[in-house]
């Protein structure tokens, strides 16, 4: 594709052209591990003098040595090879091997599929393998991996030997101040024993989100930001959270209701803070309203009772029913999603089960601001409709990755 024909194509034939040249790099790569398994059953050090395929890889491709490392380990699991003296040497994951022949499989999505058929027995391989692989048909490597570690545990339930290792005592310090611009920095520091669990909340919530709506493009930096932003809302959600002057620990958000309903203009937030309206009409999905009458100086004249858009039934059912968020993809739990409005409330949407959906920040923030849409379908279930760049037909998708209620037969 010249210059000018990228200039002149949209957004579907820009993802279509990437589609394609992925399958044809996927394609390649897989040739390539072939070739290696080859050369390895041939003999690399007869052939090119190096004592191994991976660092023959490491000099012919120039990359790092665990790169090679791992190139070369993937291209055993995919393809039958041969010992020096002939004999064969069988393929963890055959079938996974012409599916990624094809340029069908990503790299990540072949990982996982060879990652959980290690670990099982030979005689539940073969089985194990074609299920992940018809699967992988329709969904992310993360579902994939969540997928496997069902049959994983399918065929060992009783699991790990839990860890009763006693925590050593905390000792911390932190300090938190607001710039006049408007950011806010924190210094501190953390035993051992603290960091390492502050290190796995973040390290948890910052994972890279490549999910049905494309890839996760945020740096290190922005998505840790992000992390500690949804450990904060997780905190503020938890009802052993202590009282503050009487109340839930809470922030005050001042917005015009016509700027509410349209998105447009600012919002007071807290004692000096602002945020723009249309971020306040993302928070106001799901939170405590309290209407109030202002006079011609703003003083307060009238104040409404409290109202609370997602009650605590409906809350309950959104849990019962979505088992998390319900983003095509997303592995979030309920305690980390916010309830949406698919007709949202502003602009008349009643709050109730059927007009709610469990989403989490991050995608209770893209459904705002991008070419997705929600509805309820006709099993009362969400679905959620891609944009064209993604899906020319915008194919209803779900998410089928959180683990589903039990039912009796």
């Amino acid at each position: 594709m010249d210059s000018d024909a990228v200039w002149r194509a949209d957004a579907v034939a820009l993802a279509d052209r990437i589609s394609a040249l992925l399958t044809v790099v996927r394609s390649a790569e897989a040739e390539i591990g072939a070739l290696l398994v080859e050369i390895e059953s041939r003999g690399v050090m007869e052939l090119f003098g190096y004592r191994s395929v991976a660092r023959l890889f490491e000099h012919l491709a120039d990359v790092p040595k665990a790169a090679a490392e791992s190139v070369a380990k993937r291209a055993r699991a995919l393809t039958p090879g041969r010992n020096l003296d002939g004999s064969p040497v069988p393929a963890v994951a055959p079938a996974t091997g012409a599916a990624a022949s094809d340029g069908r499989l990503s790299t990540p999505m072949i990982d996982t599929i060879i990652g959980v058929v290690t670990q099982l027995s030979p005689e539940h391989r073969d089985e194990a393998e074609q299920h992940l692989l018809t699967f992988a048909s329709e969904a992310g490597y993360k579902q994939v991996a969540a997928l496997g570690a069902r049959i994983l545990a399918h065929l060992d339930p009783d699991g790990a030997e839990p860890d009763t290792a006693e925590p050593a005592t905390p000792s911390r310090e932190l300090s938190l101040r607001r710039k006049r611009t408007g950011i806010w920095e924190f210094q501190g520091r953390f035993d051992d024993e603290t960091g390492t669990r502050a290190s796995a909340l973040l390290d948890s919530l910052a994972q890279r989100r490549t999910t049905d709506e494309g890839p996760d493009l945020r740096s290190p930096q922005e998505r840790y930001g992000d992390a500690f932003s949804d450990a904060i809302d997780l905190a503020l959600n938890s009802p052993d959270l202590p009282m503050q002057a009487g109340e839930r620990a809470h922030v005050m958000v001042a917005v015009s209701l016509e700027d509410l309903k349209t998105g447009v203009g600012r919002a007071i937030l807290g004692d000096l803070g602002t945020m723009s309206a249309a971020e306040a009409r993302i928070h106001a999905c799901d939170c405590m309203l309290i209407p109030t009458v202002l006079g011609g100086k703003s003083e307060p004249l009238d104040l409404g009772r409290q109202r609370r858009l997602v009650p605590p039934g409906i809350r309950r059912a959104l849990y019962l029913r979505d088992r998390g968020c319900a983003f095509p993809g997303c592995h979030r739990p309920p305690r980390h999603c916010q309830g949406h409005h698919v007709r949202h409330w502003a602009d008349g949407g009643p709050t109730e089960l059927g007009n709610m959906v469990l989403m989490c920040a991050h995608h209770h923030r893209l459904l705002h601001r991008s070419g997705w849409q929600v509805r309820i379908a006709a099993d009362g279930l969400p679905e959620f409709l891609p944009p064209v760049f993604l899906d020319k037909r915008r194919k209803p998708r779900r998410n089928n990755l959180h683990q589903p209620l039990p039912f009796a037969a």
